[in-house]
């Protein structure tokens, strides 16, 4: 079966495309931010043509990424997980953005809920673990929706908590909140698990981790990704 190019229908460039997308989601601009940038570059379009392609192609870029990730995370059998959940606003009510993140600070997955309970840990933990597979260590703060998620999936006797131990997760929301703030907030909570999980996909692939390596090294690493982002959904 003969696989059709997401671009088909499209008069614009699918580097065009790739461009407006990585510059909406990886930096915290508005849609008028974004139009403007391309004009300079001799680009014009609109930003509701911006708000479309990130609608439109930013799951598959996400999704694309996420499997590159999974098939190279496999491979792995010791890895430490950290859990946290931030508080979000939507219309004014509160919501909660569940995320988990490996021992590297990549994000593995988010999820946004209206309750912290324990049935909503433990969706949250039975879809990162169906992608993931199971920890060997789960470091998480002290919220009893934890410990009573993980002796549903037995996975009690591996969790550890205590102060600043976590730190790896709150870390983690700080590029978020950025964006957050730049685009208003939210006002739907399908637009914010949308956006969530196309965000930390694109973080993940452009997190180079510049600290841990020398000038040299790290700008290999970002030709590397930006390559590789240019090739998405290529084939």
């Amino acid at each position: 079966m003969t696989k059709h190019s997401p671009f088909r229908y499209f008069k614009t460039s699918p580097e065009i495309i790739r461009l407006t997308v990585m510059l909406y989601v990886r930096f915290p601009l508005s849609l008028r931010n974004v139009e403007d940038l391309l004009h300079e570059r001799g680009i014009e379009i609109s930003h509701e043509t911006v708000r479309f392609w990130w609608n439109r192609f930013g799951p598959m870029f996400a999704a694309e990424i996420r499997r590159n990730r999974v098939s190279r995370m496999r491979s792995y059998s010791n890895w430490q997980w950290h859990l946290d959940e931030v508080f979000v606003k939507i219309n004014g009510e509160t919501h909660y953005l569940w995320r988990a993140v490996d021992h590297e600070g990549e994000v593995l997955e988010s999820y946004v809920t209206k309750r912290r309970d324990r049935k909503a840990a433990l969706k949250f933990l039975r879809k990162a673990m169906k992608r993931y597979g199971g920890p060997e260590v789960v470091v998480t703060d002290k919220l009893r929706s934890y410990g009573a998620a993980m002796k549903v999936v037995g996975n009690a006797d591996r969790q550890e908590t205590g102060r600043w131990v976590n730190n790896r997760a709150e870390n983690s929301h700080l590029p978020f909140r950025r964006r957050e703030r730049a685009m208003l907030r939210f006002r739907q909570m399908r637009c914010l698990q949308k956006f969530a999980a196309v965000h930390s996909s694109v973080h993940n692939h452009f997190n180079q981790e510049r600290h841990f390596y020398s000038r040299d090294n790290f700008k290999l690493n970002r030709t590397a990704a930006l390559t590789e982002w240019r090739q998405l959904l290529s084939a």
